[in-house]
């Protein structure tokens, strides 16, 4: 028995630890992104948060499938735009350039083009797990760690029909398994 439990010991004392990767501010009371990670999201909004999040915490972040990504939104978030690599449009190679930025960057945000298959969705999860990076999904994806949404939006800003949009609020949804969602206000400039 006591073999079996050092086995065991040395076999978790291999695998790489689930290590914070810096996490937008306004999201940090209710998700925290964790290297080995898939998180997704319904808003582009919430993955440019998440891209200001790491960038701005002096990581890179590598951004594949977004060809019309706004980095002047990014930026706007507090993204640090020196350190976001893109990779506009990988086409059928997609599950490739997703590894390669994983071996480089700690966060990938991902628009994949179409469905996914499972045996993409494991090879990709295997390869964060090793790299100790973490996974921003923008679209579908059949397992995660979290899913975050925004509900509940409104804009504020044009008075009796006239001006311009000043700022967005927001209920951001965090929703883990079958668990009821977490919740939190969310105002965007």
């Amino acid at each position: 028995m006591l073999a079996q439990l050092r086995a065991r010991i040395g076999a978790l004392e291999g695998a790489p630890a689930r290590t914070p990767v810096p996490t937008y501010a306004p999201f940090t009371p209710l998700v925290q992104l964790r290297s080995g990670g898939t998180y997704v999201v319904d808003a582009a909004s919430l993955a440019l948060g998440l891209i200001a999040g790491a960038s701005a915490g002096g990581e890179w972040v590598g951004v594949l499938g977004w060809p019309d990504l706004g980095a002047e939104a990014a930026a706007g978030l507090g993204a640090d735009l020196s350190r976001v690599v893109l990779v506009p449009e990988p086409g059928d190679l997609w599950l490739e350039a997703a590894a390669a930025l994983v071996d480089v960057v700690r966060l990938v945000v991902l628009r994949p083009a179409g469905p996914v298959d499972p045996k993409s969705v494991a090879v990709l999860d295997a390869r964060l797990r090793k790299r100790s990076a973490a996974l921003v999904v923008w679209g579908e994806w059949p397992r995660c760690e979290a899913r975050l949404s925004l509900e509940r939006v409104a804009w504020h800003g044009p008075g009796r029909g006239t001006g311009r949009l000043v700022q967005r609020r927001a209920e951001l949804a965090v929703r883990r398994g079958g668990a009821p969602p977490t919740r939190g206000a969310w105002v965007l400039p």
